[in-house]
Formats: structure tokens, sequence, C-alpha cells
């Protein structure tokens, strides 16, 4: 499938994924291993070559890159060296547009997640190192209007809230009674809107992720000039 012809992610891949989480083993996915080239991977590759364009115009400094590995596409191999879980394969399709300037996942980003029972989409940073998440929060104690105009503001809630972890005390350096101290406790600055599974599968997908990038504007560039980076 061409990018020019991105009609959204197939029926075969949500079947796929649905038979993964309930065999979710080595032997079962090596014999089904051809629908997770010909399916899964062929659909998540279009819709990356297809977001190139979206995201220049959203952005020139976000980047879609349609490889296999080392891309926007998001390992299906889950690390279980530390894990309780040792199931071998996640059960969703992550994408994740990070910032030409960022490393990992924990870069400045939007993130694309599928599953047959849950989809969404994201925008921000999640779980930024420690001198990243100082100068976020720096930023918000010297910029408090335009924090508030960003964290009220109509047009992002109407799709979006806030998701990740807080800390339960205040965060060191920081006045516990800062009138903003239930964001300066915040781990991640990352917005979250659900997707109906639906439009997973119609080419309305990408620009509904157009508009959904540009719902987002304001609180991207308030962390990229946390950051001093462009955006």
């Amino acid at each position: 499938m061409m990018s020019d012809s991105f009609e959204g992610f197939s029926n075969a891949t949500i079947k796929f994924l649905k038979e993964l989480k309930n065999n979710n083993n080595r032997d079962w996915f090596n014999e089904n291993k051809h629908r997770y080239e010909s399916d899964l991977l062929g659909d998540s590759l279009s819709f990356i070559e297809a977001m190139q364009p979206i995201l220049k115009k959203v952005s020139p400094y976000f980047q879609a890159i349609p490889k296999r590995t080392g891309g926007s596409l998001m390992r299906i191999y889950r690390d279980t060296r530390f894990a309780k879980n040792k199931t071998p394969y996640k059960t969703n399709i992550g994408i994740h547009f990070r910032h030409e300037m960022g490393r990992d996942v924990h870069a400045p980003g939007f993130y694309l997640h599928i599953e047959p029972t849950e989809s969404f989409f994201g925008a921000g940073i999640w779980r930024p190192e420690s001198k990243a998440l100082a100068k976020i929060r720096n930023q918000l104690v010297e910029q408090p209007q335009r924090w508030k105009r960003i964290a009220n503001g109509k047009k992002m809630a109407q799709h979006f809230e806030f998701s990740g972890e807080k800390l339960k005390r205040p965060p060191r350096d920081f006045d516990k009674d800062h009138p903003l101290i239930e964001d300066l406790k915040r781990k991640d600055f990352f917005v979250l809107a659900e997707i109906n599974t639906k439009e997973i599968k119609t080419r309305k997908l990408l620009p509904m992720i157009e508009s959904r990038m540009r719902e987002t504007k304001l609180l991207m560039t308030f962390l990229c000039d946390s950051l001093r980076i462009p955006c």
C-alpha cells in the first residue's frame, strides 16, 4: 500500500493484534510472522510515510521515519529482563513521532497507540530525564500565566486530558505552597485523546491526527521552549 492511498489500518492488522493477545508466545508468533510482516508492518510503515507531509506542515522539527527498526515504529518485542510480565510481545502498535533532537521515547513527541479495545493519540513528553524535567518545572514557575492558558485552554480540552504520574510530595527546590504545585509534581507532561477503533480503519485517520496535533501546539511549544529546542 502506497502512502498516497493510505486508507486506514486493515481489519487483518486488528485481527492479528487480537489473536496475539490470546497467543502471546514465540511459537504462535513465529507461525504467524508472515501476517505480522504483511499486515501490521505494512500498515504501520505506510501510515508513517503518509504522515511525513502532514507532520512537516505542523512542525518541521518532528520526524516521521518509516523504518522497521530505529524509526517511528516502536518495537513489538517486550523487554522482559526486569518485568514480572514475561510475555514476549506487545499487543499494541506504538508509533512515536519524536523531536529531531530527541534520542528516545523520553523526548517531546506525538504518539499513536493502537489496540483492538483501546486506541489513543498523545502529545508531550513522557518520563523526561531529571535535567529536562527541572527545566520544564522552572519554566512553569517563570511563566505561570502561560501555563494556565495551556492547562485550562478549551481548545486542547475538547479532546485531551493530562495523563501520567505525579510525585506524592512537592519536588525538591520548589515551594510546597506554590499555586501550581499539583502541576509541578508531574513526572510527565503528556496529554491523551481517545480514538474510536473504527476511526483507525478509515482514511479519516490522517486529517484527524493532524487536527489533534494542532490542538496541542501551545503545549508542545511550551515544552520545546523549556528545553531550548525549536518547535
